[in-house]
């Protein structure tokens, strides 16, 4: 990875103007700049300035500029900034989503002395370092600080772990301390002290897996997790290095920035040879000590800033290509990858290797809405539409799986009879069975369709041309095994999966009740067939007569419709069912009756959600509508 130089955010001044913090918001929107004149200034993620606001202090009787920040965080929600100072409080100021909203101070944090240094923790707390050396979590949502812990030195550095779960403190004593707020951390990392430096510890980071060092000694020292020594990079006798200030780790945690004077120098971490390695500095003349650096959170931009006020902005790359002249693919990192659009404003997809490997092969799929992507143990797939991302388990290296993404909540992975479906948003298979027909038409996957407040996830899928093996995947429990005796050509579970339709061969359409694998034939001669969205009915094509099954459970009497042409869809929007034909050249709709879909979808739990006694609701009205309901259906 090399920075290059983009844009200068804000110019440098002729006099001491130091910049005393930066943060970039999770959501990759704003970036912050805390000067020492008491303001904080807002731009946006092209480096142009929007809005920005003053700060208080904790007395104002003790005047406006006896005070100055030292350190602000935005929130997880990159709705708040947390701002420390030294007068011996916190501030949060709410700053809205969008530019231009009122600032407003929404939480107040007096501590027992000065603020050194702060971070916001995804897991939620705010952390602070003071003068007395303790350190304190500080609780939003009830708007109290409790130390966590307390040593006898100032606190003079902080630095979070990739997942925001704990974070390093440095003192001036040379001492850093790791602590934990949460327990899914590694067991072998103990709390407490972990390292001791010869120096204080100014600029400290804390990527995957090791803790980098740097202070007044001109030396970056890389300690692993347990404290001991693994690198060394040494510039105590270069006459023109001067003592390391701050540093920042990507969001990757492969990379990691260190500024001095005048230069700034960046080290990677070398997946195949499992050591760190340092690039080419990057040296800025009269840019004088760099006080503050902030890599964004999608891993492409690190911005740094001078005693002089000079905010820079550098792109931090791998390499970037583009996919068919639709998609940028921009390589961060090892093992981060930004997917964007090249047609729209959207943002795009960060794609991330939870397990650190370096991700190759990147493939944009299935009418450009899905992704796939591989690292060397595990498995990528992502559904763009939704910004969803699974990484799973996967050690075949000869590649010749094939995708379907025929499903909008699952993908499905065919390999050498194996058949393995990947939950979008899930780190863990769903599920994997032997098959040999990969036809999309011939598997059915039903996930939490109906917004069950239980998990109802079920698989259809044929063991051979004349069996179907139904599975219920949360329990991995075999439902039920049905036996015909004609080839099976098309198979579909409705939403809830407790009917199965089938056809068969010979053109004949079965039903199977799932929970008591009852098995019967209910239409002939059959060219197309679809349960019909978010509802239990069906419908079917038999030459110019169209079936539709208001009642599933009464197959032997569907509603029967003449048509023309071939049905070739049945859609289901803004409260109208039409069936799709197409006869020729001419394409038309066949209109049904919405008031017998809808009704299928009456329930118990909707006639309670509509007497709920907290709620006031016009019983006769309620009355009337049911009674209307049933009239329909008895029609």
């Amino acid at each position: 990875m090399q920075l290059k130089y983009l844009q200068t955010i804000a110019d440098a001044q002729e006099s001491d103007c130091k910049v005393v913090g930066l943060a970039w918001s999770p959501n990759n929107q704003k970036l912050a700049v805390a000067t020492v004149d008491r303001q904080v200034v807002l731009y946006d993620e092209k480096g142009e300035k929007r809005d920005r606001f003053s700060t208080k202090p904790f007395d104002p009787e003790a005047g406006k500029k006896s005070y100055i920040i030292t350190g602000i965080a935005f929130s997880p929600d990159s709705a708040k900034i947390a701002v420390a100072q030294s007068d011996c409080i916190v501030y949060v100021y709410k700053i809205g989503e969008k530019w231009g909203e009122k600032k407003a101070i929404c939480n107040k944090f007096p501590q027992p002395s000065p603020v050194t240094c702060i971070i916001w923790l995804l897991t939620g707390p705010i952390i602070c370092g003071l003068v007395d050396g303790k350190v304190r979590a500080l609780q939003i949502k009830s708007n109290k600080s409790q130390s966590l812990f307390a040593s006898d030195s100032l606190v003079v550095s902080l630095a979070s772990n990739s997942k925001g779960t704990g974070f390093l403190s440095g003192h001036i004593d040379g001492n850093v301390i790791r602590f934990y707020l949460t327990h899914d951390h590694n067991g072998d990392e103990a709390q407490g002290r972990v390292v001791v430096h010869s120096v204080p510890p100014y600029a400290l980071a804390w990527p995957q897996g090791y803790i980098f060092v740097g202070g007044c000694d001109k030396r970056v020292a890389v300690f692993n997790n347990n404290g001991k020594l693994m690198k060394n990079f040494d510039y105590s006798r270069d006459s023109e290095e001067y003592e390391f200030t701050v540093a920042a780790c990507s969001p990757s945690g492969q990379a990691v920035v260190m500024g001095s004077f005048d230069r700034i120098r960046l080290y990677n971490y070398n997946t195949r040879r499992s050591l760190w390695e340092e690039t080419a500095p990057k040296d800025i003349k009269n840019f004088y000590t760099v006080t503050a650096l902030a890599w964004k959170k999608d891993g492409s931009k690190v911005t740094c800033g001078s005693l002089c006020g000079a905010v820079f902005m550098f792109e931090s790359v791998l390499k970037r290509t583009v996919w068919k002249d639709k998609f940028e693919i921009t390589y961060v990192g090892p093992n981060q990858v930004l997917v964007k659009p090249l047609d729209t404003n959207e943002r795009g997809v960060i794609l991330r290797s939870q397990h650190g490997g370096e991700i190759e092969d990147v493939r944009i799929m299935g009418k450009d809405c899905y992704l796939v992507a591989r690292t060397e143990e595990t498995l990528l797939v992502a559904d763009l539409t939704k910004n969803l991302l699974s990484e799973v388990p996967w050690n075949n290296s000869f590649r010749h799986e094939k995708f379907y993404f025929e499903n909008s909540n699952v993908c499905l992975v065919f390999n050498a009879g194996e058949l393995t479906l990947i939950e979008y948003g899930d780190n863990d298979i769903l599920c994997s069975v032997r098959t040999e027909f990969a036809n999309p038409h011939l598997i059915s996957v039903r996930l939490n369709e109906r917004n069950s407040t239980s998990d109802n996830k079920k698989l259809a899928y044929l063991l051979d041309l004349k069996t179907i093996c139904i599975v219920d995947l949360v329990s991995s429990y075999m439902i039920a095994q049905i036996s015909h005796d004609s080839k099976i050509d098309w198979l579909e579970l409705n939403e809830t999966g407790h009917h199965l339709l089938f056809r068969d061969k010979k053109q004949r359409l079965l039903l199977v009740d799932t929970t008591t694998q009852t098995k019967q034939t209910i239409f002939t001669g059959v060219s197309f067939v679809q349960w019909i969205e978010n509802s239990d009915v069906a419908v079917a094509q038999s030459g110019s007569t169209l079936a539709i099954w208001y009642n599933i459970d009464l197959p032997e009497n569907p509603t029967l419709m003449n048509i023309k042409g071939d049905v070739t869809d049945v859609i289901r929007n803004n409260s109208k069912t039409e069936a799709i034909c197409v006869d020729g050249s001419n394409t038309f709709s066949v209109e049904l009756d919405e008031g017998l879909v809808e009704f299928v979808n009456f329930d118990v739990a909707w006639l309670k959600h509509l007497i709920n006694p907290i709620q006031t609701y016009n019983i006769t009205a309620i009355a009337f509508k049911i009674e209307y309901r049933l009239f329909l259906y008895a029609k």
